[in-house]
């Protein structure tokens, strides 16, 4: 079983733009020897937007909520919508909007601008908005890759019934019991029990939405060579025996070997809904995001939203972004 190295949270919340209000559990700039890009990679940010009311916006078409055209060079920037709906333009043509449980993939590649709002529906009636936005770092190899827009609707995202487990008689075997359903979860990147999410990603990487809705116990097999953190948003839960509540994102000790070229090889992550938690079909479910992925392991340099792997190259980004050359 994966250890647990440590529960982060309460952090200060902010603006991104008008239209996000996010705590930004981890950043590849942050200096905290704890907790930084060494211990997260792939993964350079991870922005959440817990639940948030926004009154209908009747100046929408002049003044919408959200961020305005910005740049982004050598990452992957993926959201997902929890509520709400938000929308996107990118200079590479791709476009969309994105409604409850879909997710978009933007791959920013040699270089992008794009701008996310409030979709039209969503700011002029007002509601709730829900998001996390993460930032996925590219290899070397690929920084300069084409840049790319993909849309993934929660339809088209394939998921796996979580059952309540029991370990056998010989204290060997975990088993599921398979007349007691605990919850999902749903894969838009990686793999796990012969499923694939729809997400293409460059280096491999699992981004899995689960729920919880019943009382019980159930595993997570995750590639022993990933480095793996799980954001709880909504409900109380242990994991791995340990209580951890919304709001807090839990870091798992690094992998032991991550110059394994293979993913077959597994830990496991034990999550519980107590058993006095009065969990149904129609209560609001235990919602966790789970990340892992194997370790690019190679330097970083970046500024804000352009990362590369070394200063000249960021330099040059910089010196292309003013010219015009960018993208």
């Amino acid at each position: 079983m994966r250890a647990i190295k440590h529960i982060h949270g309460g952090k200060p919340y902010h603006w991104v733009g008008n239209g996000f209000y996010v705590q930004t559990l981890f950043s590849y700039l942050a200096c905290d020897s704890e907790f930084n890009y060494a211990h997260t990679d792939p993964f350079l940010l991870l922005d959440y937007a817990e639940p948030t009311t926004f009154a209908p916006n009747p100046l929408y078409d002049t003044e919408p909520h959200g961020i305005g055209m910005h740049p982004h060079k050598g990452i992957e920037i993926v959201t997902i919508a929890y509520a709400g709906e938000i929308s996107h333009t990118d200079s590479s043509g791709g476009n969309g909007v994105i409604l409850e449980g879909d997710v978009q993939w933007m791959t920013a590649g040699r270089g992008i601008m794009h701008e996310e709002y409030h979709s039209k529906a969503f700011g002029k009636r007002g509601g709730i908005l829900s998001m996390v936005q993460l930032w996925v770092n590219l290899p070397r190899a690929h920084k300069l890759t084409t840049p790319n827009y993909q849309a993934l609707l929660r339809n088209e995202i394939p998921t796996i019934d979580l059952y309540t487990q029991y370990v056998d008689d010989n204290n060997e075997q975990i088993i599921d019991s398979v007349d007691n359903k605990i919850g999902k979860a749903t894969l838009i990147a990686g793999s796990w029990q012969n499923k694939t999410g729809v997400a293409q990603t460059f280096t491999p990487v699992n981004l899995w939405d689960i729920e919880l809705r019943a009382a019980g116990t159930t595993t997570l097999e995750i590639p022993n060579n990933h480095n793996v953190m799980l954001l709880v948003q909504t409900g109380e839960l242990l994991v791995n025996d340990m209580p951890v509540d919304a709001g807090n994102l839990v870091q798992f000790i690094a992998p032991a070997d991550t110059d394994k070229n293979t993913d077959e090889q597994t830990d496991i992550i034990k999550l519980t809904a107590a058993s006095n938690v009065d969990l149904d079909l129609n209560s609001t479910p235990i919602k966790l995001l789970l990340l892992s992925g194997k370790p690019i392991n190679e330097p970083v340099a970046g500024y804000g939203s352009f990362v590369m792997t070394t200063q000249e190259e960021l330099k040059q980004t910089f010196y292309d972004y003013r010219n015009g050359d960018f993208g």
